[in-house]
């Protein structure tokens, strides 16, 4: 039987679970594909807005540049949010041609529009999904990418740059030049990171100090390559090259103490054409900074509102669920051993985030002595980890499943496995915990989960199939129904017995049925 607590516990700096409190700020980029060409003359100039909702409404919470005659757009604005784990955070995305210098969005032609969670955004990393119009049919071909970064901690880096004797690229006068900075992403494609201002008419420009947050330019891999693009701006949106080059942070942070550093602006095709060829213009990085940015807060991590907050009495609504469910249950087992595990948090030393770890840090052996040493080595692991997102449910389900899977193999009926999970109700990973449920429905094992807290346990009673056969992503559907789901609010006060039926009420059935269909008589289940 697992007792798996969604999310760790705070450490010293970390925030509370608290859904009032930010884990941490995630940075979010979008770029479009193959968007709707509403300008007759031209291509669209879009731009894109952010909404995020608010007690049922669509509150615009922000907006990027217009990327001008342009269908395949890569903003260089940002939206950096706040993110709570723990809640369901709704975005919508809308993009916009723009066609006047109003803001009023019903001046502007609609583009499309996608809608999901902020979990759903930090889950993948990186999502790529159709643009719907309003009637939500396919807004033509057309295609919004958003990658998420998490702004992990408080280092910003501030550059200083200057142009000399950059290439001429005006019939009639000089160069309108700006520089665009891109590290490479997961996929191993170019991800912009920052454009510059426009600097007009000059072949040596100067361009304005620039702050950006040091994980958004090299994921704080002070090393990584680094790429700079040089272009001469164009009022149609074709802009022409001048040149490039790659860098890493560690080489722009010898630009110090009045000592700049150099760089040769390179058009390679312009290179390969002329034997004498030397290069497109010097970039001058004239300072480079990298600094604390103090403004960030992580509220309190031993703040009451978290339900991982132990209280003057030892007790939480963790360890409630744990000792009230436990109790119940363990009668199941033969030997009380029970194996336990948490997932949502960053782990110590190097604090990467664990979907999968054992709650008595002991990965080979993370069995605990019944409910006691459950209760003992989720009290004792809330000080050494932190508190993270998002919360995805198949990795601990497909854990359970391997277990499982290996029993089929059995002559007799002698295993079978129950996962229970204890929660406060968000899921990151939806659709892949859809998929592994229906997966796990055709092995011996049942789901029971509890859901601590008050939130919205709306994803927990869907993955309950009472009303409804389970259907994964692809539309394959659950072998049976394997899924219990219990709200633990409602029977804080209530007697064992109340808690005990809800929690079992489903479980005979679901062994019965399952070695009825492999014609295995049941002789003893073993909760997993």
């Amino acid at each position: 039987m697992a007792y798996i607590p969604s999310g760790g516990a705070p450490a010293a700096g970390a925030a509370p679970m608290g859904s009032q409190y930010c884990v941490c700020k995630v940075e979010l980029s979008v770029s479009g594909q193959n968007l709707l060409d509403r300008d007759v003359t031209s291509k669209s100039d879009p731009f894109c807005v952010l909404f995020t909702e608010n007690d049922g409404r669509w509150i615009e919470y922000d907006r990027t540049e217009t990327a001008v005659n342009n269908l395949n757009p890569a903003f260089s604005k940002k939206f950096v949010l706040d993110y709570h784990f723990e809640e369901v955070q709704k975005l919508k995305f809308a993009l916009f041609d723009q066609d006047k210098s109003s803001t009023q969005l019903e001046e502007h032609d609609f583009l499309g529009q996608f809608s999901c969670s902020l979990g759903t955004i930090v889950s993948s990393k990186k999502i790529t999904r159709p643009l719907l119009l309003m009637n939500d049919k396919p807004a033509g071909k057309g295609l919004i990418t958003i990658a998420a970064q998490e702004l992990s901690d408080n280092q910003v880096i501030t550059l200083s740059l200057a142009g000399r004797k950059l290439d001429k690229k005006d019939l009639f006068g000089k160069s309108d030049p700006f520089l665009e900075f891109y590290k490479p992403g997961d996929d191993g494609k170019w991800m912009l990171v920052h454009r510059t201002e426009v600097i007009k008419y000059t072949l040596d420009p100067v361009w304005k100090p620039f702050t950006v947050p040091l994980v958004s330019l090299c994921d704080g891999d002070m090393e990584k390559a680094i790429q700079v693009m040089c272009y001469d701006y164009d009022n149609d949106g074709g802009h022409d090259f001048i040149g490039e080059f790659q860098t890493s942070v560690s080489r722009m942070c010898e630009a110090r103490d009045g000592v700049p550093v150099e760089f040769e602006c390179i058009n390679p095709k312009k290179q390969r054409k002329k034997k004498n060829y030397k290069n497109s213009g010097i970039i001058i990085l004239r300072s480079c900074k990298v600094g604390i940015d103090f403004t960030a807060s992580n509220g309190n991590p031993l703040d009451p509102s978290s339900l991982h907050y132990i209280n003057p009495m030892g007790t939480n609504e963790y360890l409630s669920a744990i000792w009230a469910v436990g109790q119940i249950i363990q009668d199941y087992d033969s030997d009380k051993m029970f194996p336990a595990l948490g997932f949502g948090a960053q782990l110590p030393p190097d604090w990467k985030v664990s979907h999968e770890f054992a709650i008595n840090f002991n990965p080979t052996n993370p069995f605990c002595s019944g409910v006691d040493g459950i209760a003992q080595a989720y009290s004792a692991c809330l000080p050494h980890i932190r508190f993270y997102g998002p919360t995805n449910f198949s990795p601990i389900v497909n854990h359970v499943a391997r277990f499982a899977a290996q029993a089929t193999q059995q002559q007799t009926a002698t295993q079978y496995f129950i996962l229970l999970i204890i929660t406060d109700g968000v899921i990151s990973d939806m659709e892949e915990t859809r998929h592994a449920v229906v997966q796990a429905s055709k092995l011996p094992m049942s789901i029971i989960i509890v859901g601590v807290g008050n939130a919205d346990f709306a994803a927990m009673e869907f993955l309950d199939g009472d009303s409804r056969t389970l259907r994964s992503h692809t539309g394959e559907e659950a072998a049976r129904d394997i899924v219990q789901f219990v709200p633990f609010r409602e029977f804080r006060n209530a007697a064992k017995e109340t808690l005990a039926k809800a929690v079992l009420a489903e479980l005979p059935q679901q062994v019965v049925q399952y070695f009825k269909h492999k014609n295995l008589p049941p002789t003893h289940s073993e909760p997993a």
